[in-house]
């Protein structure tokens, strides 16, 4: 509710700023130029309001099915309803710009009323020169030219593949951009380094605590293709580097990809008899992707990644065993310390939402199909390349009335025993995102 409070002092700032703005009213006999009406506001305000109700469809042979509900019963299918306000505000006086973007969640699920307030951006920046912007605050990077992955996004929290569009919460840094043009094949270098405490409340969720890490990224524009080269250092969390590039091959098809290497990554995993260990080697990532938009407005979306940090199949399989005898065990002895501890694995890195190693993401969207205004609708599937399940997802969009968007998006999960999309808590999910922007 902090967060809340911080916001709401912004916005009574900003309508004080609003009504000492406000021109005096022109001539009442003819047409006056009023020259503010051309001039940028130096405030802005908002963003959106969101409901979305969501029915599971329950596996209840799926190991995390077991590990979140086995003490328990639930109703088939699942009922949920999200609710989200996320407000925007900012304000730009001579050089300098302040920011923030608030999220708040409610959210009613099987666990009861759950509630969640927090900024997503709060910071400030100055720009002293065109070339220079400094800021400090609450900030997301946004590294990366990937649409569902990003494996270069070092001090970004990770996309959702399965809805990748979604503002993300930013960690508090500090940091500057330098911009520089020429003339010639190279066009543009930027030089944007960054700082990240792990400390004093700061960040507690990046890594381990008492540290300061140094991240940046070097940027350039050659042969009109973006070329990223980025790092971070610190002890909160191995050290990583990689590039990135994206480049338009023709004005309708556009190919990207990344790379990236972390040093002495370490994986936590389990065994089918639930010994637990720990490996650390070098971890590799990459993704390469492209956009293609048709003569009929098809827009495809294709991407292959490599997660290096992920478990392979026989790794997850062991983990799913594990996951089966733990939860026999519960049902024939009432002891729930095997089935606990798959549980807390699952929070760990079994339970982020693509946690193996080889993934095929394809989106295919059509604008206004049949002359259909205002209508989009579109499917996406992410593959299992390891284990062959998948995921599959129609939906369809309309925005015909202003400022309003109707989404209703259907999801099957498909795979066999023991594997990613066939262990998943549900086989299907339906939901519809009502969403009004301001």
């Amino acid at each position: 509710m902090r967060s809340l409070r911080v916001f709401c002092s912004i916005g009574v700032r900003l309508l004080f700023a609003a009504l000492m703005t406000t021109p005096a009213s022109g001539a009442a006999d003819g047409y006056a130029f009023d020259p503010s009406e051309t001039e940028k506001k130096i405030y802005s305000f908002g963003g959106y309001a969101e409901v979305k109700p969501i029915l599971f469809d329950l596996d209840r042979g799926a190991a995390l099915y077991k590990t979140r509900f086995f003490d328990r019963g639930v109703g088939d299918p699942l009922r949920q309803v999200d609710f989200t306000l996320q407000l925007d505000g900012g304000i730009e006086w001579n050089i300098f710009k302040a920011f923030a973007r608030i999220n708040n969640s409610l959210s009613r699920t099987c666990d009861g009323w759950l509630d969640d307030s927090k900024p997503y951006e709060l910071f400030v920046a100055a720009k002293p020169t065109p070339s220079l912007t400094a800021s400090a605050g609450k900030l997301t990077a946004k590294w990366g030219k990937g649409y569902a992955w990003n494996p270069v996004a070092f001090v970004d929290r990770p996309k959702d593949s399965d809805d990748p569009t979604l503002n993300l919460e930013g960690f508090y840094m500090a940091g500057f951009d330098y911009i520089k043009s020429f003339e010639g094949p190279l066009k543009t270098v930027s030089f944007s380094p960054l700082l990240l405490p792990v400390d004093y409340g700061l960040n507690n969720d990046f890594g381990e605590s008492g540290h300061t890490n140094f991240a940046a990224k070097v940027y350039f524009l050659l042969w009109d293709t973006d070329i990223d080269f980025l790092f971070l250092t610190g002890n909160s969390r191995p050290d990583r580097f990689g590039f990135d590039f994206s480049r338009n091959i023709t004005t309708n098809l556009e190919i990207h990809g990344e790379s990236a290497w972390i040093k002495d990554f370490r994986l936590k995993k389990v065994d089918a008899a639930g010994v637990v260990s720990e490996s650390e080697f070098d971890a590799w990532s990459g993704l390469l992707g492209l956009r293609y938009l048709s003569r009929i407005d098809t827009t495809y979306i294709l991407e292959y990644y490599h997660n290096g940090t992920g478990y392979s199949e026989r790794e997850a399989k062991d983990y799913y065993t594990f996951v089966d005898r733990a939860y026999d065990v519960y049902l024939d002895t009432g002891n729930a310390g095997p089935i606990r501890k798959a549980a807390n694995l699952t929070r760990g890195a079994y339970g982020r939402s693509n946690p193996m190693r080889d993934y095929l993401y394809l989106r295919v969207s059509q604008k206004e199909p049949f002359d259909i205004l205002y209508f989009t609708p579109a499917v996406t599937t992410i593959f299992n390349l390891n284990d062959r399940s998948f995921s599959l997802s129609p939906e369809l969009l309309y925005t015909g009335i202003t400022n309003l968007e109707l989404r209703l998006k259907g999801t099957l999960l498909v795979g066999d025993n023991a594997s990613e999309f066939g262990e998943k808590q549900s086989d299907a999910r339906l939901e519809l995102r009502v969403r009004y922007y301001f």
